[in-house]
């Protein structure tokens, strides 16, 4: 698909004459023979074989594409940069008692991220602390003086998700102060910041061709690994603790996908479709509240995350209570889950009667 002035006065694809930039919707042209193979194979509608071939999509790959999995797309994890110094100082920490704390972003992604790593560690044994920053009194990402606080706390490692890949003073600070910082990020940078581990498809040096994935995205591959180390390592043959469920974790990334706003191609596809399915059991107290105060029910679709579930999950950072969004993810009672939404519905009502200046 591509768009054109309105001037030129081609036939409107999807009968889009003028869109938002003023520009005409048309087709790229097809074969339509190609077309019509595809919409057999497939079995759609030669409209929407047309658009699956203007994006690529070929016989072969239509199944895929159309139907995405984990089983299919799920990438190798040790293909990122450090992960695999992140996985093995995770573990050793995981299997020596070490005190771990989440150092994450208030927005979805990072609340996202931040739960999963919380529901991960606290299910093989090593519940962690999670550290948000205001962002209006410590601004966005890892700061001096909040790591060295998680240190005098009794933290040896600091995990920090969807934020760290620029926070070069900060990381530099906790390093000399001998307190091992792992990032575990997406956003581009141009240097690799001063982390025990940088695992960030978007820095110089990673040729995982990742980098369409949501931190929430790396921080599930990251989980994959470090499961799996943790297994080979026997930590679940003890029979104290059990292997989790990983996929309980995916309806997380398919909401932090979605509401990241990042390309919907090759794993996140997967991501989205089985995170859908997952969040449509509201097993989750945090998802099940916030569908019960949308007053939505499964089934869900890309339009609930992005427009039901992720603005109230982002509200919390506009409350004075960056944190609210992760409690939200993280709660495990019903009740408690209620209690962290009021807070948020009652300073939305508050914002509907304050005038403009708000």
């Amino acid at each position: 698909m591509s768009a054109e002035p309105i001037s030129k006065g081609s036939s409107a694809a999807l009968g889009v004459a003028r869109s938002l930039t003023g520009r005409r919707w048309r087709l790229l042209e097809s074969d339509d023979i190609a077309v019509r193979s595809l919409a057999q194979s497939a079995g759609v509608s030669m409209t929407l074989a047309r658009l699956l071939i203007a994006r690529g999509v070929t016989v072969e790959t239509a199944q895929t594409y159309l139907y995405p999995t984990l089983k299919q797309l799920l990438p190798e994890p040790m293909t990122l940069k450090d992960m695999d110094l992140a996985v093995a100082r995770v573990r050793t920490a995981i299997e020596t008692g070490e005190r771990i704390a989440i150092f994450g972003d208030y927005d979805v992604d990072g609340s996202a991220s931040a739960a999963i790593l919380h529901g991960f560690f606290a299910s093989v044994g090593s519940r962690p602390r999670i550290y948000i920053p205001d962002r209006l009194t410590e601004g966005y990402g890892p700061n001096a003086p909040a790591l060295l606080k998680l240190k005098a706390e009794g933290a040896s490692l600091v995990i920090a998700v969807d934020c760290g890949a620029g926070a070069v003073n900060a990381l530099s600070a906790a390093k000399d102060a001998g307190l091992d910082v792992i990032v575990l990020d997406h956003h581009a940078v141009e240097n690799t910041p001063p982390a025990f581990a940088h695992v960030n498809p978007n820095q110089p040096g990673d040729t995982s061709n990742l980098g369409h994935v949501c931190a929430a995205g790396i921080t599930f591959l990251f989980v994959v690994a470090l499961n799996r180390a943790l297994r080979e390592s026997g930590w679940y043959g003890s029979g104290k603790v059990t292997a989790p469920d990983l996929l309980e974790h995916v309806g997380l990334v398919g909401l932090a996908t979605v509401c990241d706003v990042v390309p919907l191609i090759g794993v996140n596809r997967a991501f989205v479709r089985t995170g859908l399915s997952r969040i449509a059991r509201l097993d989750r107290p945090g998802l099940a509240a916030l569908a019960e105060v949308a007053g939505i029910a499964p089934p869900f679709s890309p339009y609930h995350l992005g427009f039901a579930f992720g603005p109230r999950i982002n509200a919390g950072g506009r409350v004075g209570r960056c944190g609210l969004g992760v409690d939200l993810l993280t709660a495990e009672d019903p009740g408690r889950a209620r209690e962290f939404w009021m807070t948020l519905s009652k300073w939305r009502s508050s914002k509907r009667m304050r005038p403009s200046s708000s």
